[in-house]
């Protein structure tokens, strides 16, 4: 795990100590003792605080994941900002959790994530969907297939340049598309529509509506 408070590492070290399933392989307090750790010790799961003294967690997440593509990242913060959930998102990280989570509700995002399945905190969700803010509950049965491909590529963090490449359509078709799922499922913007995708596990690729 990497965080910069030494409060934190040691309250998820107990609690991983009470879990007989997890070994906690070691911490960090800055990027370079992340990295390193990453390599030595090729963990399944790997817990990044956002915010690291003048560093940022996200690039923990880009470089460890070229010194270990099986490892798994959980962004662990206090923060919620839509700014922070999309960049998260952009970064396709495998899971987001507020540091005011219970500990097994922690727990339960580790196994989830190294099982190969996304988990964003549900109060993260809640913020960025806006919850109660909705004319009507989301239904993909309105989307047609190629929107249900566009939404799906959104849950994994593409940018309209990289949909157009992966479906071999122009930006300006993807644009269209991404308006058309905001309109039928009454989401505000792409974070929305992105962490709906993810919420519902339309993010992979073989996922049934």
């Amino acid at each position: 795990m990497v965080d910069d408070h030494p409060l934190v590492r040691k309250g998820i070290e107990a609690a991983a100590r009470l879990e007989e399933n997890l070994e906690l392989m070691g911490c960090a307090s800055t990027c370079a003792e992340a990295l390193q750790l990453i390599d030595d010790h090729r963990p399944d799961v790997a817990l990044i605080d956002l915010k690291l003294q003048n560093e940022h967690g996200l690039s923990v997440v880009r470089k460890g994941r070229k010194i270990c593509p099986e490892t798994r990242f959980i962004i662990l913060t206090s923060y919620s900002t839509e700014e922070e959930i999309q960049g998260a998102i952009k970064e396709d990280v495998d899971g987001y959790v507020l540091k005011e989570a219970l500990p097994e509700e922690l727990i339960s995002a580790i196994y989830t994530v190294s099982q190969g399945r996304k988990y964003f905190d549900p109060a993260v969700v809640q913020f960025a969907m806006g919850q109660g803010r909705y004319k009507k509950k989301p239904d993909t049965s309105q989307l047609t297939p190629r929107e249900m491909e566009v939404l799906k590529a959104l849950g994994r963090g593409l940018n309209n340049s990289g949909i157009a490449r992966e479906l071999f359509i122009s930006e300006h078709t993807v644009k269209k598309h991404v308006g058309a799922i905001l309109d039928k499922l009454d989401l505000k913007d792409r974070t929305q529509a992105a962490l709906y995708a993810v919420s519902k596990g339309l993010h992979k690729t073989n996922a049934a509506i």
